[in-house]
């Protein structure tokens, strides 16, 4: 038997703000979070639908959870960041031999 995952409201709108904020494909930003890609689009249609309402229930978030969620969407940004300049230096490297 399997279970669903499931993921909370402000996982989803990180997930989002990869791709309507910061430039990112959907395709990319959901490889990085591991996450289906087709899932990710059906959360940011969701999201456009429901004007920024979407994901009801999970009540505002308090000053402390929107510095956190600020500083984990930074830091998911930076690994990315990191992981492009890793790839880019062992291309260079490759190519100076």
């Amino acid at each position: 038997m399997t279970t669903r995952k499931k993921y909370s409201k402000e996982f989803k709108l990180d997930a989002i703000s990869l791709v309507l904020e910061q430039g990112y494909s959907q395709t990319e930003a959901a490889r990085n979070l591991s996450i289906n890609a087709n899932m990710l689009g059906r959360w940011i249609k969701e999201h456009d639908n429901e004007e920024g309402q979407a994901f009801r229930g999970n009540g505002k978030l308090t000053e402390e959870q929107q510095e956190i969620r600020r500083l984990r969407e930074e830091n998911r940004r930076l690994k990315m960041e990191k992981e492009v300049l890793k790839k880019a230096t062992f291309f260079f490297a490759k190519e100076m031999k």
